[in-house]
C-alpha cells in the first residue's frame, strides 16, 4: 500500500494516476474527500498536515509514503515534521519527499528553507526515503505573465532549469514502484535546459500569437509592486525570493534525472507549451 497526498492537486493527482495504471494498491490522504479522483484499488482517507492524529491514523497499514509538500504558510515546516512524525508512528517503512532545489538553510528562496529542514527531519526519522528535488514549473510560467503579457520579477538574466509536472510525476511513480532501490537517494529532477524569462516570454509570445514579454525589477521595485495585494510580509517575500533564486544562479539546475528515472527526456517548454495550450488560452485571450 502506497500513501499519496496531494491526490487532489496538479502533482499529487498525476502521480495517483499513473500509481492506478501500474495496477498498484493506494491510499489517497486528502482534505476534501469529495474532491478526491476515483481510481481503481485506490481508497479514500481525510486527513491534514496540521492533524497528526489523523495522519497517523491514514498511514497505518501504509508501506510507502509520497508526501508532497504542503501549502505555504508561516508553520509549513511544522505541520511536515508532523506528518513525517506520524509517519514513524503509524509504522511506514519509506517517505518520498517532494523538495525543491537548492534546497539548504540559507537558500535565496525562503520556502526552499522549510525544504532543507523536512529533509533533515526525515533522515533523522530512521525511516527509508528519497527526496525528489524538482526544479520551477513550467506549467506556472505562463501565469506569470500579466495581463498586459508582461512578465515583471528581479530574476536578471538567471536561467531555470524549469520542469513539467507531467515529467515531475514520471519521476515520482518510477521512485514509489521502484522501493527500497532509491533510498537515500536525492534527485534533482529538472528539464532538459535552464531557460531565462526572456527566452521564456518568446516561447509564449510564439505560441500565443501576441507579445509577450520580461521586465527585469529590481527588487525594490518587486517587493513595492506585489505590496499592494493584501498578502502577509512572509508569503510576498517568498514570492520576491523566488525570482531573486533565478537571478543568483540556484534555479540554474539541469540534470538527467527524469530521463534515468522513466527513460524518456524531460519536455523542453517549447514542447511543454504545445502539448498543454490551455496553460496559455487565458494570454492568447487577454491579447
Amino acid at each position: 500500500m502506497i500513501a499519496v497526498t496531494g491526490a487532489t492537486g496538479a502533482v499529487g493527482g498525476r502521480v495517483a494516476a499513473r500509481l492506478a495504471e501500474a495496477g498498484l494498491a493506494q491510499r489517497l490522504v486528502v482534505r476534501d474527500p469529495r474532491r478526491a479522483p476515483l481510481l481503481p484499488k485506490a481508497e479514500v482517507a481525510e486527513a491534514s498536515y496540521a492533524d497528526a492524529a489523523a495522519m497517523r491514523r491514514a498511514l497505518e497499514g501504509v508501506g510507502a509514503f509520497f508526501m508532497v509538500s504542503g501549502a505555504e504558510d508561516r508553520d509549513r515546516l511544522g505541520q511536515h515534521k508532523a506528518a513525517v512524525d506520524a509517519a514513524v508512528e503509524a509504522g511506514v517503512e519509506r517517505i518520498v519527499y517532494l523538495s525543491f532545489v537548492a534546497a539548504a538553510p540559507e537558500t535565496t528562496f525562503t520556502f526552499g528553507r522549510d525544504h532543507y529542514h523536512t529533509e533533515v527531519h526525515i533522515r533523522a526519522s530512521g525511516l527509508g526515503f528519497a527526496f525528489l528535488r524538482d526544479n520551477w514549473y513550467q506549467d506556472m510560467l505562463p501565469l506569470m505573465a500579466g495581463p498586459d503579457g508582461v512578465i515583471r520579477g528581479p530574476a536578471g538574466v538567471g536561467r531555470v532549469g524549469a520542469v513539467s509536472r507531467d515529467d515531475v510525476a514520471d519521476a515520482a511513480a518510477a521512485v514509489l514502484l521502484g522501493g527500497a532501490e532509491h533510498d537515500g537517494r536525492t534527485y534533482d529532477v529538472t528539464g532538459p535546459e535552464a531557460i531565462t524569462l526572456h527566452e521564456a516570454a518568446e516561447e509564449l509570445t510564439r505560441a500565443t500569437g501576441r507579445p509577450v514579454t520580461y521586465h527585469a525589477e529590481t527588487v525594490e521595485e518587486a517587493y513595492s509592486s506585489r505590496s499592494g495585494y493584501g498578502a502577509p510580509d512572509w508569503m510576498v517575500e517568498g514570492w520576491v525570493t523566488s525570482y531573486a533564486a533565478m537571478a543568483d544562479g540556484d534555479l540554474d539546475v539541469v540534470s538527467d534525472a527524469v530521463r534515468d528515472l522513466t527513460g524518456h527526456a524531460p519536455a523542453t517548454f517549447a514542447e511543454f507549451l504545445s502539448r498543454h495550450p490551455e496553460s496559455y488560452r487565458h494570454l492568447a485571450e487577454q491579447g
